[in-house]
């Protein structure tokens, strides 16, 4: 393991400055610990702000933390007299969950942050720095068959080992006794789980998880040359075939596991993917499940493995493979809930898969957002990791299943679900905004994204389309946000951004057609040449993005589409007949969509916005100018003409029109299609009827 601890700016800091130092650099690392798992603490002597008087303060992860980017408010700080004096109110190993309610109590400072589950594991260890980490290396050590003889050789027994015990009280007791029974110690395993390490200081600690991460990837490098999981015994498509074969499959898995929940998608190709679903023993180790309860609760026990007839076709026959296939796991993963519940367990969760293996292209994981998706596709590579090295080592051994379940479900899992916020109207929403680098384009995204959407930016202008998205992700997260070029007018273009898109988050719910030119000109000046262009984008080009989006839409029974009309759709302008001409074609495009689509469940309908200057690339471009002239007024005055002819005297800003489109993508207008929504600020010519 690289050390990357900077001597020089840990003296600077403080002892609990220090242990944030310490548990970014141990959670950058993922090969360390998984996202938000693991947990770091440190043994800090600071001031009462009561008393005044010295006290020792336990400071630990919080619950919910990463360690990789939580801040100073991402530990818990807690009074160590008082968690060591809850001994004293412990009733045993069947009395468990009711020691959290205790922790409360004992908490420094009145610091907001909640104490976790792993809390009482670093209080009564006698050290005054512990990490509590997940290398894949040390669980492939954790998780093999002869588990306890391993960590002894490995280690030369200065790391100690305990069997599987869920994580609470009495697992923080059994590390305080053996400590005390091996002194000497540096560490300990924890059989199925993890490692634990200490140091009197926190380089030491560090340093002393970085030894043990070392010695354990050493001795599994020794196996090398073993063949993993069985050895090749399925081909392997190319990439650009199995970026096709993800394109065409992820949104088919999602339309079969959505059940009324929206669920976004990702793909993952990586090496250690690849050579899993390409090997020998994939059906015998993907039924075997995962070990590390952090794996577990983010992929649940065991992934479905996506029928060969599936993989290489689409048709009738290979689509009932797929639903044959997702039904089974369902009736599975009932029966594993009913053979384990008893009359506490929480009621019974999404029976659908989270992880899907694709023989001979990858694996594509779904959650109710995207940064849970490709959380719990990072954690299954980690559990293909540790089962890969425990086979070579040993032989891999999963989880007890009742012990799974009881993890699963266990109740203050639960309750840590319910604390979990609201999800917004648009979670789990899939979008294309078209036209996405211009003002209501990006408005459009910001407004979709603000409800918990991800969407994908299109435009033809790529160094605008960066800045943009560059932009957006860094205000909504880069998960939600990505962009592709795309070409309007050209077939494949369009063809290969839906693609894309499918790869990126599983399909498409919302396609906002908004991508735009404009042209200015008497009708006897207007050549074909002119027309054919006005015509290749705002109808020809409205037709190929709606297209694609549309059949994937009736393939799942569900979509919405909105298109960004004008106000010339329904009023005739002068000097402008292409463009009215054009727009008019699309208005009608959307009616026939909406004719044809409700049987489908697709709803299409359009906003029609007008005079929208402010930030608009249209506008910068002759069109203001052309404009200006055909009204009679200068440039500088061309927004107060708008505004003044208006009947609500107001002007139209790009949000405006973001708000009427999220009026259509939502819920809220489920009753609604084939409807126009004029954002004018009234304008009698236009009006719909």
């Amino acid at each position: 393991m690289e050390d990357r601890w900077n001597t020089e700016d840990a003296l600077k800091m403080s002892e609990s400055e220090r242990l944030l130092y310490r548990s970014n650099l141990l959670g950058a690392d993922l090969s360390i610990t998984n996202f938000g798992g693991g947990n770091t603490s440190a043994k800090v002597t600071e001031a009462d702000p009561v008393t005044g008087q010295e006290t020792e303060v336990l400071w630990v992860k919080g619950s919910g933390g990463d360690l990789g980017s939580m801040g100073m408010d991402g530990f818990s700080t807690l009074y160590l007299d008082k968690l060591l004096a809850l001994e004293g109110h412990y009733k045993g190993i069947e009395a468990e969950d009711e020691m959290v309610a205790y922790l409360p109590y004992c908490t420094f400072n009145n610091n907001l942050r909640a104490a976790s589950i792993d809390t009482p594991l670093h209080a009564f260890l006698p050290f005054a720095h512990i990490d509590h980490m997940h290398p894949d290396s040390v669980i492939a050590i954790a998780a093999a068959k002869n588990s306890e003889s391993l960590t002894a050789k490995i280690f030369e027994n200065q790391i100690g080992w305990l069997p599987w015990q869920r994580p609470g009280f009495d697992l923080g007791l059994r590390l305080r006794d053996i400590v005390k029974k091996q002194p000497g110690l540096r560490g300990v395993v924890l059989a199925g789980h993890g490692l634990f390490t200490w140091g009197e200081t926190s380089r030491e600690c560090y340093e002393t998880t970085l030894w043990a991460i070392d010695r354990a990837q050493s001795a599994l490098n020794e196996n090398n040359d073993k063949p993993a999981f069985g050895g090749l015994a399925r081909a392997l498509q190319d990439e650009s075939e199995r970026l096709v074969t993800a394109g065409r499959l992820l949104p088919a898995i999602r339309a079969r596991i959505c059940d009324g929940a929206s669920k976004v998608g990702h793909f993952n190709d990586q090496d250690e993917i690849l050579q899993f679903v390409t090997s020998a023993n994939l059906e015998l180790n993907a039924a075997l499940g995962t070990s590390c309860p952090d794996h577990f609760l983010r992929t649940k026990i065991k992934p479905l493995i996506v029928p060969d007839a599936t993989v290489s076709g689409d048709d009738d026959t290979a689509m009932a493979a797929l639903d044959e296939a997702i039904e089974t796991y369902r009736q599975d993963y009932a029966a594993y809930y009913e053979r384990n519940a008893d009359a506490d367990s929480p009621a019974i969760r999404d029976p659908n898969p989270v992880v899907f293996l694709i023989p001979g292209v990858g694996m594509a994981t779904f959650a109710a957002n995207k940064a849970t998706a490709r959380i719990a596709g990072e954690f299954y590579v980690n559990a293909v990791n540790v089962m890969r090295e425990a086979d070579r080592m040993d032989e891999y051994v999963g989880i007890d299943e009742q012990e799974a379940f009881n993890i699963e479900y266990w109740a203050l899992e639960e309750a840590k679900l319910q604390r979990m916020p609201a999800a917004k109207s648009l979670a789990g929403r899939i979008a294309l905004v078209t036209g996405a680098a211009g003002a209501i384009g990006k408005a459009v995204a910001e407004r979709l994204l603000r409800e918990h959407a991800v969407v994908m930016l299109a435009d033809i202008d790529a160094p605008s389309l960066e800045s943009v998205r560059d932009e957006l992700q860094q205000e909504f997260g880069a998960d939600n946000v990505r962009s592709v070029v795309m070409d309007v007018t050209d077939q494949n273009s369009v063809t290969s951004a839906y693609a894309e898109l499918a790869r990126e988050y599983g399909g498409i719910d919302i396609l906002v057609a908004n991508a735009g030119i404009a042209s200015s000109a008497a009708f006897e000046n207007t050549d074909i040449t002119m027309w054919n262009k006005i015509f290749d984008v705002l109808s020809t080009g409205y037709f190929l993005t709606t297209r694609d989006a549309y059949q994937q839409m009736i393939r799942q029974k569900s979509g919405n589409i909105v298109f960004i009309g004008s106000k010339n759709a329904l009023a005739a302008a002068s000097g402008a007949a292409a463009y009215a001409s054009a727009k008019a074609a699309e208005l009608h495009l959307a009616r026939c969509l909406a004719l044809e689509g409700a049987a489908h469940g697709v709803r299409v309908n359009t906003v029609n916005p007008d005079a929208v200057l402010s930030g608009s690339k249209i506008w910068d471009s002759n069109w203001r100018e052309a404009r200006a002239r055909d009204h009679g007024v200068s440039d500088d005055e061309l927004e107060a003409h708008y505004r003044d002819r208006s009947l609500l005297k107001k002007e139209v800003l790009p949000a405006d029109v973001a708000e009427a489109v999220y009026f259509f993508a939502s819920d809220a207008s489920a009753k609604t299609t084939g409807n126009i929504l004029n954002v004018d600020a009234g304008n009698a010519a236009a009006f719909p009827r």
